[in-house]
């Protein structure tokens, strides 16, 4: 398989700057197991899915993790972007640099924020905070808004780049199928005996670096913390017991979930995953999936792909087009079956 297989046009003006008014204003494009499509609501959620079906969340918490600052003595300017929390001062982080910064180096952020350069760990600094990164970050930290999205970060980026079940700190990127649910829509879906669980997977900013490889095989997977907690796996086996489908919010709980998995059986799993799944993957917990629309040349439109079928998503996506949808992260989002053949 080549990038090139798994690219589409898309006029830029159909990029989402801003989110909706609304969480669950969002509309919902719906390709079943044949490559037929449906326009529908977000909304319509609690008709598409069967009371015996099983929500799979991911709870993470996006951290405000961009900083500003200059580099103390040369006053040169620096931009961090926290990757991953390592203890209560010390992160990995990307930094930017006309000259990048050598160990030992102080930084100031943001007027306030004082931290040194340790060391280098690939591309990636390891910085030390003088106070607690959280803390720090809270105060004066800026919502890490994707690349696409051209426009400085707000105070509503605070509530709206984060999901309403939201809870453990640490992704620098939001899991974005999972904006579009407010308590209303949760409490629709209680009531038509939807049932969920939660997975946490802390996204990284890797999640928008592109595929610099011709041949899809040859592409290193970015490392992801995930944690598939015994209840969650409970509730998984309930599910399959009384008949329903194991429903993925994003693409983010289907790599916690397949990652739990990969021995054959889903069981509690901890740790780093590098799962990269492509056409050809045999899916081994998820049964549908809920999802935004990704970016051309991109590994998560790979996983969709693999999911329902590379001609198929291709071809909703001219749909999704067409009738102009909107895309990424604060853009509408699709509802996917299984394609026939697993999804190969």
């Amino acid at each position: 398989m080549h990038v090139s297989d798994f690219d589409y046009a898309l006029p830029e003006d159909l990029i989402a700057q801003m989110p909706p008014a609304e969480r669950a204003a969002a509309r919902l494009l719906c390709l079943d197991a044949r490559g037929r499509v449906a326009d529908r609501m977000i909304r319509d959620l609690p008709d598409l899915l069967h009371p015996d079906d099983l929500l799979v969340f991911n709870d993470t918490r996006v951290i405000p993790a961009r900083l500003h600052g200059v580099k103390q003595g040369s006053g040169g300017r620096v931009e961090v972007l926290v990757e991953r929390l390592l203890d209560e001062h010390c992160v990995l982080a990307h930094v930017r640099a006309s000259k990048s910064p050598s160990a030992g180096t102080g930084l100031l952020l943001e007027d306030a924020v004082e931290a040194r350069v340790e060391g280098r760990d690939g591309g990636l600094f390891q910085l030390r905070f003088h106070e607690p990164v959280l803390e720090a970050l809270e105060r004066h930290g800026h919502m890490p808004l994707p690349p696409y999205i051209r426009r400085a970060d707000t105070g509503e980026d605070r509530d709206r780049y984060q999901t309403v079940f939201a809870r453990t700190p640490g992704a620098v990127a939001a899991p974005t199928a999972g904006l579009h649910f407010d308590r209303a829509l949760l409490h629709a879906l209680g009531e038509r005996g939807i049932r969920s669980t939660t997975v946490t997977l802390h996204v990284g900013a890797g999640t928008f670096q592109p595929v610099r490889v011709d041949n899809v095989r040859d592409h290193v997977m970015h490392a992801e913390v995930a944690d598939v907690s015994e209840t969650a796996c409970q509730a998984v086996a309930d599910c399959r017991a009384r008949g329903g489908r194991v429903v993925a919010v994003g693409t983010t709980s289907v790599r916690s979930l397949e990652s739990a998995a990969a021995e054959g059986e889903l069981g509690p799993f901890r740790g780093d995953t590098r799962l990269f799944i492509t056409p050809g993957y045999r899916f081994r917990v998820v049964d549908r999936l809920l999802t935004n629309f990704h970016l051309p040349r991109s590994t998560l439109l790979m996983l969709v792909s693999a999911f329902s079928g590379r001609e198929a998503i291709l071809q909703a996506y001219r749909h999704a087009v067409s009738k102009r949808y909107r895309f990424f992260s604060y853009g509408d989002a699709m509802l996917l079956d299984i394609g026939e053949g697993d999804g190969a």
